[in-house]
């Protein structure tokens, strides 16, 4: 690090930007126990607490609905072993954007960064914000819903304070991380102990004849996986972060085997914990599951349940954070996005103009507020590259056959991943086709007329307009240029 103070004239950060750079990589390592909180952490956020109404509406009853929790599961674990290979194999931070450049070059690797950046990440990030505000207000509104002006700033205040974390240091919010992940373990708990104990003094009325009434069929079963799926998503999420772990050819693959199986028995514990007490009927008309859950068995501690699925889902949105910031960092690292993304501040060695700009991005989001579509858009969009991705490690076996691989997978794990993600891609314009969908492809193949004008032509009046506008943010926040570590 430079021994002098951090530049305070337009001149010192001309030298900053021409020629000195920070030779930094994000100091503080994240150990296995950080790892495993991470994933668990990111995954069980809102989802479990939104998606439990949208899956058992999309297959009709109890058995088909605890069958798809569980086959989500299996489907998350199996992916983010593709991604453990892909990440002991190509150990660089940005989760799918080394490995598609690796596979198939900078145009696909932009196209994800192009998607993610403006699309599935913020909108994700804005989901969260959004179910946490629900939840956070619910107590204050007793017997009708919160006003939505309410709702919004509530999820706008969540996204300014994460960023503002994430953007002072990498050690505080993974420490925030880990103790948030501890208090929504608290609340999973309590949820699966009531459940448990429900069961045991008789409570299984609803599981009889578990599969009566179901309505399956290739379109509800998918739409089911959809949503399903976005309570497991966060499954890659320390494929962002490789850089940062310590030791990663070990713990990255552990944190999966031990991370993702633990989401998996507690979603399914506690779907099993909301049937001991509720009809598929009554489900299906609550609100709020979780706070319905909470009105029959934790009467007069009820509040306990909103309060702690708050907790919940502003953790998830930490860990979302924490690693999407790194992305951005990748793509300006790599002159895929403007310069000053992968710059890193002088004085908290964090990403701080990534992570900033994707909080942005994510307000906006908040504007329309409409939580199921952005859940639809976001599936959709993002499995696209999740089986471009995992079809990416299928092609190396074949191309790259030189590189190290510390972690190697059958070769049929990835096969069936790719597969299940282009009928989960289809599924949605074939069972319910709208222009949307198409609005999205279209949105996604745009990104192509980008790179070709802005990427790879590089047309100096663009430049001419940056580079002021680089230098001026510099001084705002303190970020030089950081160079690129060599393995």
């Amino acid at each position: 690090l430079p021994k002098n103070p951090p530049p305070s004239k337009k001149s010192d950060f001309r030298s900053l930007e021409n020629s000195e750079v920070l030779n930094v990589s994000f100091y503080f390592k994240v150990g296995l126990i950080s790892g495993i909180c991470m994933i668990v952490g990111t995954i069980i956020g809102s989802g479990i607490f939104v998606s439990p109404k949208s899956v058992l509406a999309n297959v009709g009853a109890v058995g088909p609905c605890l069958t798809v929790w569980a086959a989500c599961g299996v489907l998350a674990t199996l992916g983010a072993l593709c991604f453990a290979e892909l990440g002991t194999m190509i150990t660089k931070s940005g989760g799918e954007y080394p490995y598609l450049t690796e596979a198939f070059g900078p145009i696909p690797a932009f196209l994800f960064s192009w998607t993610s950046l403006l699309v599935t990440k913020p909108s994700s990030f804005a989901i969260i914000c959004l179910s946490f505000a629900e939840y956070a207000s619910a107590p204050f509104y007793p017997g009708c819903d919160p006003p939505q002006v309410v709702i919004k700033c509530l999820a706008a205040a969540a996204i300014v304070i994460i960023t503002i974390v994430n953007s002072l240091s990498v050690k505080l919010g993974s420490y925030l991380q880990n103790f948030l992940t501890a208090a929504k373990m608290i609340i999973v708990t309590i949820i699966i102990v009531s459940g448990i104990v429900l069961l045991a003094q008789g409570k299984t009325e609803n599981f009889k004849d578990s599969y009566k009434d179901s309505t399956i069929s290739f379109g509800s079963i998918a739409l089911a996986f959809y949503n399903g799926l976005w309570a497991y998503d966060g499954w890659n999420q320390l494929n962002y972060i490789t850089e940062e772990l310590r030791n990663p050819y070990r713990n990255l693959p552990l944190s999966i085997i031990i991370g993702i199986p633990l989401v998996t028995v507690c979603y399914v514990l506690i779907n099993i914990s909301y049937f001991t007490v509720m009809t598929s009927t009554e489900l299906l008309q609550s609100q709020a599951v979780a706070v319905t859950f909470g009105d029959r068995v934790l009467y007069p501690a009820s509040w306990i349940v909103p309060l702690f699925v708050a907790f919940s889902t502003i953790g998830s949105a930490n860990g979302t954070c924490f690693t999407a910031g790194r992305l951005v960092y990748v793509a300006g690292r790599e002159g895929h996005m403007l310069k000053l993304l992968s710059y890193i501040s002088v004085k908290r060695l964090t990403p701080a103009p990534a992570i900033i700009f994707y909080g942005i991005i994510a307000i906006i989001y908040i504007i329309p507020g409409d939580i199921n579509t952005l859940i639809n858009y976001f599936s959709f969009a993002v499995w696209i590259f999740y089986g471009l991705t995992v079809l990416a490690l299928i092609v190396m076996r074949f191309t790259r056959k030189d590189l190290n691989r510390p972690v190697k997978i059958p070769i049929i794990i990835p096969v069936v991943v790719t597969l299940v993600s282009i009928l989960l891609v289809l599924a949605p314009i074939i069972s319910e086709p709208e222009l949307a969908y198409l609005y999205c492809v279209l949105f996604i193949v745009s990104g192509f007329i980008v790179y070709v004008l802005f990427v790879h032509f590089k047309f100096n009046w663009s430049q001419k307009i940056s580079k002021p506008i680089t230098m001026h943010l510099q001084m705002l926040l303190e970020v030089v240029p950081a160079e690129e570590i060599t393995e």
